[in-house]
């Protein structure tokens, strides 16, 4: 990083009040009659409806609008496992982003434990506290257990968003991708570089979209992932070809995409050059992708290039997803996150895109026009339609699955109640 960048990042952590979130009271405190209502002894009342029937909790308390940002610091950025307590600032920095683009309450809990059956188990028993769990930074292969057990045995939306967050991004910006190029989903031929968590629930996204196994090509760092090796965890015995290839130079040969969820300077013009007409090229290794933009663009004139930076066109980033998918979810009281509805969050985002961008959102990035096309085939994340866009989407899915508890009537209304929502 650049110091002059780490020491403004280090003030602003720090001046005023330290960190990047807090705690506001939703009612009045100021009189004796409030304070008898907020606690004792009016507070009994609630307590009592609630030990009667737990669904008022979400009547009566915050907890069917807060989520609970859960790491054990293990994966975190390109940082690595730097702990629990290092990890504070990331966890705090997303309850911040449910905050700004959702209006969702969240907060940050580290946990410092590493075995899987002891982090479910703690996550579990913090789970009344709250409405959502979104899972963050957590290494492969134990996050596909922990995110798996907690799914399962939970009644409330949880979502790792390493795996599924990116997995639905990207999945829009493939659709859209597909569209600029004139191709089919189904149709495509695929190459993911990088084996962990992202990677794979971005290959089974890409199944659900009607990709066949057999035209997705999973490497990691030893090469290609084929059938034929004998170090393969079950995650990437899960799409393992049965191929005769090696390198990823060799996969790319008559590829229509590929995903990077790797590193930097893994992928070269001359291996985009042997790549399908119109290629699409998702390098989102962060801070530095698999291959530099100028690089990229100067490979080939009928490139369509994404990258996880927010300095070049097309940025695949999570705060596109789970903001509005959580919204979603939330309303509607949702006992889980289903397959539905993520796959409803990357249509509509992908539908966004595909739409004229009103000049309020132009101002904002301070430029003059955008139209979709190979400059911009995913929303800008300040864009403030994604909110109502995505989240109704996602509400309409959890509803359609049969995963809702509190089915929405007045869609029309719900509409409104997202723009109250919306922060400019």
């Amino acid at each position: 990083m650049d110091s002059t960048l780490e020491l403004e990042a280090l003030r602003y952590h720090s001046e005023g009040h330290p960190g990047k979130i807090g705690i506001c009271p939703t009612k009045p405190g100021r009189t004796q009659h409030d304070l008898a209502l907020a606690y004792s002894p009016g507070v009994a009342a609630p307590a009592r409806a609630i030990a009667a029937d737990p669904a008022a909790a979400y009547r009566y308390t915050g907890k069917g609008n807060l989520v609970a940002v859960v790491s054990d610091g293990s994966a975190v950025l390109g940082l690595g496992n730097i702990g629990a307590l290092a990890s504070k600032p990331v966890m705090e920095g997303k309850s911040m982003l449910f905050k700004r683009f959702a209006g969702i309450d969240a907060f940050d809990i580290e946990i410092d434990e590493h075995d899987p059956e002891a982090f479910v188990r703690i996550v579990k028993a913090l789970a009344p506290t709250f409405g959502g769990i979104n899972l963050e930074d957590i290494k492969a292969p134990e996050c596909f257990e922990i995110d798996e057990r907690l799914r399962a045995e939970l009644d409330i939306p949880v979502m790792h968003d390493d795996q599924h967050g990116t997995a639905i991004i990207v999945a829009a910006a493939s659709i859209n991708g597909a569209k600029i190029a004139g191709k089919s989903l189904d149709a495509l031929r695929i190459v993911i570089n990088g084996a962990g968590a992202a990677a794979i629930a971005c290959a089974r996204m890409y199944l659900a979209l009607g990709v066949p196994r057999e035209q997705i090509v999973l490497c990691d760092s030893r090469g290609v992932v084929t059938r034929y090796r004998d170090d393969l965890n079950p995650q990437k015995r899960e799409f393992a070809t049965s191929r005769r290839m090696t390198t990823l130079a060799e996969a790319l040969h008559g590829a229509d995409l590929f995903l990077g969820v790797s590193k930097a300077d893994v992928l070269t013009p001359t291996m985009i050059r042997t790549m399908a007409d119109n290629p699409i090229v998702l390098a989102l290794a962060n801070p530095d992708p698999e291959i530099a933009y100028d690089a990229a663009m100067r490979s080939r004139p009928d490139i369509i290039f994404a990258t996880g930076r927010s300095d070049y066109p097309n940025q695949v980033n999570n705060v596109l997803g789970f903001p509005f998918l959580f919204r979603g979810a939330l309303d509607v009281q949702a006992t889980k996150i289903d397959d539905a509805m993520m796959r409803a969050a990357a249509l509509a985002l992908a539908e966004l895109a595909r739409q004229p961008v009103p000049e309020h959102v132009l101002r904002a990035y301070g430029i003059e026009k955008l139209e979709f096309g190979r400059d911009y085939f995913i929303p800008k994340p300040l864009d403030p339609r994604l909110l109502g866009h995505v989240a109704t989407a996602v509400a309409r899915a959890a509803v359609e699955s049969g995963v809702a508890r509190r089915p929405i009537a007045d869609w029309d209304a719900y509409a409104e109640q997202l723009h109250a929502l919306e922060i400019e």
